[in-house]
């Protein structure tokens, strides 16, 4: 450190000790409002889950052909092996995630289906079973039903899906079949790697 650092100091202090903030009128008069807190982080929170939900869940919800509550629901992409789709739709695959949809607006069964399907992918979660119920008796009979098998073709991560077997809830549940994650894909070609070379 040189010797004429510190006057150089004291000569910037002397000549700025006159300096004043600028004094500015608001533009806009804000009026101050004690609001609660608990209804400002809740009114914060919807606006974020809007928000990331807006731009995140794609899942159309506007027009949705309506079912039989007795319908059976298949879909099946090109590229699954028949003998694959067949094990998932006698219910052979272990079920490692359940979603509940009953009691919930459509509005609320979209984000969940929606969310559900984004954490079975996160938890590398191949097979799983959605419950939506039959809706029978209902003003709009298969209504989350019908809105499952129009959602779920929307999801790239789907695989294929198909009704249950009568002791996971028949034509009022649904099995899924997922893809594999981009890290389960790499942990199987590095085994097949290995076992190549070996």
């Amino acid at each position: 450190m040189s010797a004429d650092k510190p006057d150089e100091l004291e000569i910037f202090r002397r000549e700025m000790r006159d300096v004043r903030p600028i004094k500015s009128e608001p533009k806009v008069p804000l009026a101050q409002r004690d609001a609660d807190p608990l209804t400002l982080a809740q009114r914060r929170e919807a606006a974020v889950a809007q928000a990331v939900g807006a731009e995140s869940n794609f899942l159309s919800g506007e027009y949705v052909p309506e079912l039989n509550p007795h319908d059976l629901l298949a879909f099946k992409r090109d590229g699954v092996q028949n003998g694959v789709y067949r094990n998932l739709r006698l219910g052979k695959y272990t079920i490692d995630a359940r979603l509940d949809l009953h009691r919930m607006t459509v509005e609320q069964a979209r984000r969940a289906v929606f969310g559900f399907v984004q954490d079975c992918m996160a938890q590398d979660i191949r097979c799983a079973l959605i419950t939506h119920g039959k809706g029978v008796g209902r003003e709009r009979p298969a209504l989350l039903k019908s809105c499952v098998a129009h959602w779920l073709p929307q999801l790239h991560e789907v695989l294929a899906f198909h009704s249950a077997l009568k002791q996971h809830g028949e034509s009022g549940a649904t099995y899924i079949l997922l893809r594999k994650s981009e890290r389960k894909r790499l942990e199987n070609w590095e085994r097949q790697h290995k076992k190549s070379r070996s």
